[in-house]
């Protein structure tokens, strides 16, 4: 496989996503920990490229570098020190060109940013081979709230060498930038399956533009059984191809930040940039045929049958079974505003399905069916 600079070109619409979506994300993220009042948190870059693109489109280090900034006066004020972790290498290259733009991209930033230079102290920069620096990093991963970002040309670092790894650890969340298009071209092939081995079959008998969807099941079903981390896929679709990001976290709060930002980046499904339902579609079928249900219209119904079945009695239960299918506690809140309306069920006040009523705040609302 062809070895691609992406310094070589502008970022395409697809990169530009990827990059806003894990920008928005650090920019959530880092607030959270900086204003929680943790001594030392930690962000990793560990395939950084050059910092901008050929046309001065920031990548993902002066992005983060951007966010540190932005946060700066709570930083200074908690007195958080904001550790951050860089890498880039070039395969087998004997001059690294791509980390020399990046070392000297980041400089110039702090340079220009003072502020940020006193925040973070030093940059922590690799030009290694991630297979190498990974096991040097764990010990890094875990000694602090971290938040990794793994932008990798493949799908490699999806192996349980890695994501098993990575399970461990309780204050880490991370985001991966994966090829789920590779899973159809190349997955049948020896190179492939001695880095992650998925069942190839199930994955090409669904229609392909759900791949990366179908992809994140299975990597779900190998995590271990008692397991609390949560992986969520935003699927991307350049030309054919589809690639697609990976959120993995374990506490709540990180899991309703993300699905904020995926809901919000595309009201219709949440998890694409592009209508990976159908949902146009659809609408135009109400002329000619019965309503096709909208992908919260199917959570929805499912959410209201369990709680006529009596398994979802709380906004408890309804906020961690929306976050089980990838929905927002505002679809549940929705859904139970209209049965309460059409005196199907009965509550105290508002449903309350969000993160600080049920985590921070610990106020349980009780849904009591009526009879009729």
């Amino acid at each position: 496989m062809a070895y691609k600079d992406l310094h070589d070109e502008a970022f395409d619409e697809t990169t530009i996503v990827k990059l806003e979506i894990f920008e928005e994300y650090a920019q959530a993220w880092i607030p959270t920990f900086v204003m929680r009042g943790d001594a030392v948190i930690s962000i990793f870059d560990l395939f950084a490229g050059t910092g901008y693109d050929i046309a001065g489109v920031p990548g993902s280090p002066i992005r983060i570098l951007q966010k540190i900034k932005a946060n700066i006066g709570n930083i200074f004020q908690k007195r958080v020190k904001v550790k951050v972790f860089l890498n880039e290498f070039q395969p087998n290259r004997k001059t690294q060109p791509k980390f020399q733009l990046l070392r000297e991209s980041c400089e110039k930033f702090l340079s220009e940013n003072p502020d940020v230079k006193r925040a973070i102290g030093d940059i922590y920069y690799y030009n290694e081979d991630v297979e190498t620096l990974f096991p040097k990093l764990i010990a890094e991963f875990s000694a602090q709230p971290s938040l990794v970002y793994l932008d990798e040309n493949g799908i490699k670092f999806l192996s349980d060498k890695y994501l098993l790894e990575l399970e461990k650890i309780n204050t880490l969340d991370f985001i991966y930038y994966v090829s789920s298009s590779y899973f159809k071209r190349f997955g049948r092939t020896e190179e492939f399956k001695k880095h992650i081995e998925l069942d190839i079959d199930m994955l090409t008998i669904n229609p392909y533009q759900f791949i990366h969807r179908n992809v994140i099941e299975q990597l779900r079903a190998r995590l271990p059984e008692k397991s609390k981390l949560k992986l969520y896929p935003y699927s991307l679709k350049k030309n054919s191809n589809i690639f697609g990001i990976i959120f993995c976290a374990k506490h709540p709060l990180a899991v309703d930040k993300f699905l904020n930002i995926a809901w919000k980046r595309n009201p219709l499904n949440g998890d694409a940039n592009y209508d990976i339902d159908g949902e146009a579609g659809k609408v135009q079928l109400q002329l000619f045929e019965a309503k096709q249900p909208s992908k919260i219209e199917v959570f929805k119904e499912k959410l209201s049958q369990k709680v006529f079945a009596g398994e979802i009695t709380n906004n408890f239960e309804a906020l961690d079974y929306a976050y089980s299918q990838g929905h927002i506690g505002s679809h549940a809140a929705e859904l139970l505003r209209d049965l309460k309306k059409q005196k199907l069920i009965t509550y105290s006040g508002q449903p309350l399905v969000n993160y600080d009523q049920v985590y921070k705040y610990k106020k349980q609302i009780l849904y009591k069916i009526l009879s009729q």
